[in-house]
């Protein structure tokens, strides 16, 4: 009855109470000393302690709520008092302290909001510190192996054959500690906010001509051969940053020649979708397990660790792939099976 009360209520209530005792009281007087009092003059002390009662009530509900809610603000907002709640400002018709406990509530809720945040992302921090670390280790390892190699080793250092072995060896790991570093700037970038999209019309078709044109002496060396689908003769204008595209669609075919088969083949196709057009890469190599594909898309994720290394990268490819998307707007899926080889593909807004 009273949990949901307002100020106004709780001091009717209490006058109410009051001025009742006030009656029991006269009510006894009279019956002690009969004839001290003029009945007419009961009812009078009556409504006077009753008016008295219910402003002093008020008065003090009034000031004792605003100095709790006060206190309540200092605590749960780094300014002083709310707006709203000024010292003439409590709005005796409501039942203010059950609209200030929900948002009390409100407030802890999104701390613990915050605090989860917070703990999931020092969880992540360590994880990625550990990541760097792992990825650089190992190239700056090997690099160190090779030149310490040829300087300990006189006959090696004599033997030119050797020294420029171990020189390829290293100068291969300087390169595979570049683009590591290359994309981890990049990164940095997508997920700070800084890539500037310059939007612009273009042949989707035609760009990703361009990309199969620059992989092709790659894709050879792997045995892996790259075409369109069949259905993609028609090229597509859509609206999007061409040069992050183009990263996108040589990230993926890069990718899916290096998890290809020797004598395979990556193929890419376009389907019109109304208002876009998805874009797909698709190989017949050695796929992805299940388990394994909601995590093709976080750093440094590998799903054959040793074949990945093998063929160089950074291990950030797709994670770069997926914040260009997401910095379209725009998503990203992918399907595979273990043997039968993956497709990505993303979507692209038309022109």
């Amino acid at each position: 009855m009273l949990k949901n009360s307002t100020p106004r209520q709780i001091a009717v209530r209490a006058a109410g109470v009051i001025s009742f005792a006030m009656v029991v009281a006269i009510f006894v007087l009279w019956l002690l000393f009969p004839l001290a009092f003029e009945w007419w003059v009961a009812p009078i002390i009556v409504l006077i302690s009753f008016g008295v009662s219910y402003a002093v009530v008020l008065a003090y509900l009034d000031f004792y709520i605003y100095r709790k809610i006060k206190l309540i603000y200092k605590t749960i907002h780094n300014q002083k008092v709310n707006s709203d709640i000024k010292r003439d400002g409590v709005d005796i018709d409501q039942p203010i302290i059950e609209e200030v406990e929900q948002e009390v509530e409100e407030w802890a809720e999104q701390q613990q909001r915050q605090l989860r945040d917070y703990e999931r992302f020092a969880e992540y921090r360590r994880r990625y510190v550990g990541d760097i670390s792992h990825e650089l280790k190992t190239p700056i390892f090997n690099i160190q192996g090779y030149l310490h190699t040829i300087l300990d080793d006189d006959s090696v250092l004599e033997d030119k054959k050797f020294t420029l072995k171990f020189l390829r060896k290293a100068a291969k790991n300087v390169e595979r500690l570049q683009t590591i570093v290359e994309d981890l700037g990049a990164i940095s970038r997508l997920e700070s906010g800084e890539l500037i999209l310059d939007l612009e019309t273009f042949d989707i078709k035609e760009l990703a001509t361009e990309v199969i044109e620059e992989l092709d002496l790659k894709s050879r060396e792997a045995g892996v051969t790259l075409s369109f689908k069949p259905g993609a003769d028609t090229g597509f204008l859509v609206r999007a940053d061409r040069e992050s595209i183009r990263q996108v669609l040589i990230n993926l075919v890069t990718n899916s020649v290096k998890y290809g088969n020797s004598g395979g083949e990556t193929r890419i196709g376009f389907y019109d979708m109304d208002s876009f057009i998805l874009c797909e890469v698709a190989d017949n190599g050695i796929g992805i397990p299940e388990k394994h594909l909601p995590h093709v898309f976080d750093r440094f994720y590998r799903v054959d660790k040793s074949r990945s290394r093998e063929k160089g990268g950074s291990g950030l490819g797709l994670s770069i792939v997926k914040h260009i998307m997401e910095a379209h707007q725009q998503t990203i899926n992918v399907r595979s099976s273990p043997g039968l080889g993956s497709t990505f593909g993303i979507t692209l807004g038309k022109a």
